[in-house]
């Protein structure tokens, strides 16, 4: 009789190894644990003078990007103030600007109306090739917006565009990318609140 585990126990096994690997291949790279601590500290000093923080992404990274929006508007572990975030989701804004200006302009214009100088642009992309991040990207730079890229495969365009990126490495497949974001959106906003919310760590 065979000890060999059934199929469908043996491919969860191989994907939970695979995603264990990206995280270890992640954390095994400087520039990786480097890109968020850039973040995190690009993200407190947005705040400490008052300034918006924001977030954009397609599919699942839309996904994302509504989590670190609310994750700052709302709580993460400990009761403290609001902060200002807002995610470019809303579908009657969106469906608008690309009924007007076409879908690869529906986060350029949120740019443009809500962004300014001292403000913070996060842009989430698996492949970093996305043409509404990118436009989105290039319409923060002309006002002075700080940019950071969650990327993958690489980082594409978008990876020379930002002023951080964070590319995660080892993984092709858009599942495996995003489950690194979701962790670095966490440990960001943790490390945010660790600087600016010490009593909510003591």
């Amino acid at each position: 009789m065979s000890n060999a585990p059934a199929p469908n126990v043996a491919a969860i096994q191989t994907a939970f190894r695979e995603a264990a690997a990206t995280l270890d291949a992640f954390l095994k790279d400087p520039a990786c644990v480097a890109g968020v601590e850039r973040f995190a500290e690009a993200a407190a000093a947005t705040l400490k003078r008052g300034g918006l923080l924001m977030s954009c992404g397609n599919g699942g990274s839309m996904c994302d990007a509504m989590h670190f929006a609310e994750e700052w508007t709302g709580r993460f572990r400990k009761d403290r103030s609001a902060l200002p975030a807002v995610a470019f989701s809303d579908p009657s804004q969106l469906t608008c600007m690309a009924n007007d200006f076409g879908f690869d302009e529906v986060f350029a214009r949120s740019v443009e109306a809500y962004g300014k100088s001292g403000d913070l642009l996060l842009a989430i992309s698996t492949s970093g090739n996305s043409p509404n991040t990118i436009r989105a990207l290039e319409v923060a730079k002309q006002k002075g917006v700080t940019t950071v890229g969650l990327l993958g495969r690489g980082g594409g365009k978008m990876k020379a565009m930002v002023d951080i990126p964070i590319v995660v490495p080892l993984a092709t497949t858009s599942d495996r990318i995003q489950e690194i974001h979701i962790k670095v959106i966490h440990i960001t906003i943790e490390t945010v609140e660790r600087l600016l919310f010490p009593a909510n760590y003591a």
